[in-house]
């Protein structure tokens, strides 16, 4: 089957591609709503599952189970990276979406710790540590999946949904909470309302299953079956030929994962430990600033194959830096308006971010060890500075007693992002076709293929 990546003029199926765009965004916002359910609902979650008398202490143990499942998404990623460049991107993302929707499910369904003691956190504990194993091997492979049924040029234009899918599992998430709270009586909430978020996984995950498994796998890799070409251990292969690639960008997805859980997941906290809002003003304000998120990607994508993969990155850094100190000054506010705005500007540098991660994750590497590479590269970063970024936000201001210190934190780290992604090579135009003979890794920093 003829790879319509290789010709960037050549005709697509829209309907195909809007079919792979959809399967693969509903399992991304399984993941992702998720992670935003279980930080909203934490303190209900900390009265159910973990021993009553120290509600801090049960707080601090119930975002340490959420970190947990961070610490298995680097496992994740290499197994099912490796097991999708060798048996394809179909399989392995209809694996995902079954085991995160399931042990979001099981979340929504286990008994609390007066009804089975310790063994209500171990199970907890044990559906998170599947939610994180397989969330490793989501969101990279989705963004493969689509990238490689999309057009040369238009590349970003159609990935940006993948992280459009994201921004609005999160909005979901913060607007069901809201909705379910202000519905239903604190009792209500207390006895069985939290459940409700999780148990819609179940229906989300069968419907991203049923559509996953009607598709047909990616262009790209039934050519690199075809041509027998399936590595044999493309975790050894990624490394040893790509290794100065992954160092630059997981460099550049540094920023990517701070900025994104700064905005989405600290932000709501700043509002009401530093502004002083209500916990009501602070999720309005966050789910503005998310919708807004989601609207900007596709805008972003555009911009991207518009002008390059090096100039979104760039802007991408100027956007962050400029933006964080008003950003954090007007969530400091403790006002909706002046914090939904500060939010938003915080989302513009977390969507060029974003969107330009979503489609170098996929251009970066050749299709033997695409997957391998991309997931490597995406959870290594998203651990080490993701599923830190609030615990490190929160020491940064009780250390220096100083509210704007996350700000700088994220300018340096966003400094770390331009050196790794500026020595990256220009890929908009690159196809990502399976025939190896013509795939050459260019040198970071340069335009010059690097030897065989």
């Amino acid at each position: 089957m003829p790879n319509n990546n290789n010709h960037p003029d050549a005709e697509v199926d829209i309907s195909t591609l809007r079919k792979v765009i959809a399967a693969s965004a509903i399992g991304n916002f399984v993941e992702w709503f998720d992670f935003a359910v279980y930080g909203f609902l934490a303190v209900v979650i900390a009265n159910h599952f973990f021993p009553p008398g120290d509600p801090s202490l049960a707080l601090l143990q119930t975002f340490a189970v959420f970190a947990v499942s961070f610490a298995l998404r680097p496992l994740g990623g290499i197994f099912f990276g490796m097991l999708g460049d060798r048996i394809g991107r179909k399989r392995v993302l209809a694996m995902t979406v079954m085991l995160m929707a399931g042990a979001t499910t099981l979340i929504g369904l286990l008994p609390t710790y007066s009804s089975i003691g310790l063994l209500a956190p171990l199970a907890l504990a044990l559906a998170r540590c599947i939610q994180g194993f397989s969330a490793g091997g989501e969101y990279a492979g989705a963004c493969a999946f689509v990238m490689e049924h999309a057009p040369r040029r238009r590349k970003a234009r159609y990935g940006s949904f993948v992280p459009v899918s994201t921004f609005a599992a999160f909005a979901t998430a913060a607007a069901l909470t809201y909705a379910i709270s202000t519905l239903l009586s604190e009792q209500a909430m207390t006895d069985w309302g939290w459940r409700v978020p999780f148990l819609i996984a179940a229906p989300l995950g069968l419907v991203g299953l049923y559509m996953r498994m009607r598709l047909d796998e990616s262009p790209a890799f039934q050519a690199l079956k075809a041509q027998h070409a399936v590595p044999h251990s493309p975790l050894g292969e990624t490394l040893r030929s790509h290794g100065a690639t992954i160092v630059c960008l997981s460099a550049f997805i540094s920023a990517t994962a701070l900025s994104f859980y700064m905005f989405t997941t600290y932000f709501t906290t700043y509002m009401q430990v530093v502004g002083g809002a209500t916990r009501t003003t602070a999720l309005l304000a966050s789910l503005g600033a998310l919708l807004f998120a989601a609207a900007l990607c596709p805008l972003v994508g555009r911009y991207a194959d518009r002008v390059g993969r090096r100039r979104t990155i760039l802007s991408a850094g100027i956007a962050l830096i400029a933006a964080v100190f008003p950003a954090y000054t007007l969530a400091a506010s403790g006002e909706w308006l002046s914090s939904m705005i500060g939010a938003a500007l915080m989302a513009v540098g977390a969507v060029i971010c974003g969107v330009v991660t979503a489609v170098l994750l996929s251009e970066q590497f050749p299709t033997r060890v695409r997957y391998t590479a991309s997931a490597l590269c995406y959870n290594v970063s998203y651990t080490i500075f993701g599923g830190t970024a609030p615990l490190v936000a929160t020491w940064l201001i009780d250390s220096t007693g100083h509210p704007l210190a996350p700000a700088y934190y994220l300018i340096a780290i966003t400094l770390l992002a331009l050196w790794g992604g500026m020595r990256l090579p220009e890929t908009a135009d690159r196809a990502l076709d399976a025939d190896e003979s013509t795939w050459r890794e260019v040198a970071p920093g340069t335009e010059q293929p690097l030897p065989r």
